[in-house]
């Protein structure tokens, strides 16, 4: 296929007259600082995706759910274009967007018991809390997929953090903004806030994505958001949100 034909193909998928022609609807789920039914803006990252899709001329609708029903209904229901935010991963049920800003991905960990480690295999004597139907990153994924390192799933990243606040487990996988804004907004982990840390070695800087339902609505979507996003400062929109 031509450079040409390519970008006539792109250019109808992102002006033709489909459902949804103005109004982009995702869902999402409550990660504050990224996405939030009680932030200004939504979060950082709902800001991002709302400018990229204000520059296009159109809009964006966020329907807020628990993270696994988020994701079941941005692929089975007509009704949502797709979720977000979202790691890049292999798929061939979703398009990923470009970029929409960066997470920094590590442990959370109890102050009084510290962990060092160089790569993952030392963490095989750990029990490790993550949150249920998260991505992390494949490494990890696949390590504990296979049983190599040990896990404990909990609906949602304040979970882990009372758990670490507990001592009940010793590292807990969580996006270091994620951490922060829950320690210092979260009433019940007030009382263990000067307790807990991020451990000083990230995993992994982590891009963060729209990931869009694989049909035609996405593919076009995914056109128009790209479009979007290229007309943006994406970076500075994400700083200026998160130094607020």
């Amino acid at each position: 296929m031509t450079r040409l034909k390519q970008a006539l193909i792109s250019l109808a998928l992102i002006f033709s007259p489909l459902l949804k022609a103005d109004v982009l609807t995702l869902t999402s789920l409550d990660w504050p600082p990224y996405s939030s039914q009680q932030l200004k803006q939504k979060g950082a990252s709902i800001a991002v995706v709302s400018a990229a899709l204000k520059e296009m001329g159109h809009e964006l609708k966020v329907e807020f759910y628990p993270w696994e029903r988020a994701v079941h209904l941005a692929k089975n229901d007509a009704r949502y274009a797709g979720y977000f935010p979202e790691y890049l991963f292999e798929s061939s049920d979703l398009l990923f967007s470009d970029s929409i800003g960066l997470g920094p991905l590590g442990f959370a960990e109890n102050k009084a018991k510290p962990v060092q480690w160089s790569a993952l295999a030392d963490l095989k004597s750990y029990t490790i809390g993550v949150v249920r139907g998260y991505v992390n990153t494949d490494e990890l994924d696949q390590m504990i997929a296979d049983g190599t390192l040990k896990s404990e799933a909990v609906n949602s990243d304040s979970q882990n953090l009372t758990k670490l606040g507990h001592k009940r487990i010793p590292l807990a996988v969580i996006d270091s903004n994620v951490f922060q804004y829950l320690l210092d907004n979260t009433s019940s982990l007030q009382p263990f806030k000067a307790d807990l840390q991020m451990n000083p070695k990230l995993l992994v800087e982590k891009s963060l994505h729209v990931a869009f339902t694989n049909n035609q609505d996405g593919q076009r979507w995914q056109e128009i958001l790209n479009q979007g996003l290229k007309r943006i400062d994406v970076d500075k929109i994400m700083a200026d949100y998160l130094a607020k």
